[in-house]
């Protein structure tokens, strides 16, 4: 018997107002993601092109889909009908590719700007100065079908809080230059997504309005 329901349940419970879940579901069953669906669920966060692209034709069309993992510039065309928010710009050519690939189909989406403050280097996203500069030089502001409505990162993987902390903290600075600078006359600019299973609590303190949490939720990956 599957503990979707009552997971999800838990978690919302957690969750302060003002802070929205994304429910992870990468590598879950198109049956599991409905039975979020049925419990009240409406934003689902994917890493891999394919699977929302083969998920979300099967699903209601009230769901939000953000995009949360790495996106290949050959992708960007096949999840732009499906998904509402890119989660992971990591650099101005891709911002720029995004742009294009939207005006082509007569859409407007919505993006945050992936930082990396993790000490992975594995993990994508601008260095903090790489994004302070594109902001300074207005690379950040110049796309009539897409909306940067904020900033999305990951911390390092680590049982230490403190360091965990530190980084989420550089990540609220740095949204707050960026929101008082090159998008200080923006409408949209007010999202801060940071925070997974392990460590969305102290995401939430550093100021995350949106949470990306899985394990929590569907449990260990399926397939």
């Amino acid at each position: 018997m599957s503990n979707i329901k009552e997971n999800l349940e838990k978690v919302l419970a957690k969750i302060p107002a003002g802070v929205r879940l994304v429910a992870v579901s990468k590598f879950h069953a198109v049956e599991e993601l409905a039975e979020a669906y049925e419990a009240g669920q409406r934003l689902f966060g994917e890493n891999r092109a394919q699977e929302l692209i083969a998920k979300a034709p099967q699903l209601p069309e009230d769901i939000r889909w953000h995009f949360i993992g790495h996106l290949q510039k050959n992708k960007v065309r096949a999840i732009m009908p499906y998904v509402s928010v890119i989660e992971s710009i990591d650099s101005v050519k891709l911002l720029e590719l995004v742009e294009k690939e939207a005006a082509r189909i007569d859409r407007t989406v919505d993006v945050l700007l992936q930082l990396h403050v993790a000490k992975e280097e594995t993990k994508s996203g601008f260095s903090i100065q790489e994004v302070l500069e594109a902001g300074e030089n207005n690379l950040l502001t110049c796309y009539p079908h897409v909306n940067v409505c904020g900033v999305m990162a990951m911390a390092s993987l680590t049982d230490d809080m403190e360091q965990v902390a530190e980084e989420f903290d550089l990540v609220r600075r740095t949204y707050l230059t960026l929101k008082d600078g090159c998008f200080d006359e923006s409408e949209y600019f007010n999202e801060l997504s940071m925070g997974m299973s392990d460590d969305w609590q102290v995401a939430v303190k550093h100021g995350a309005t949106l949470v990306r949490i899985g394990t929590a939720i569907f449990g260990p990956r399926k397939y």
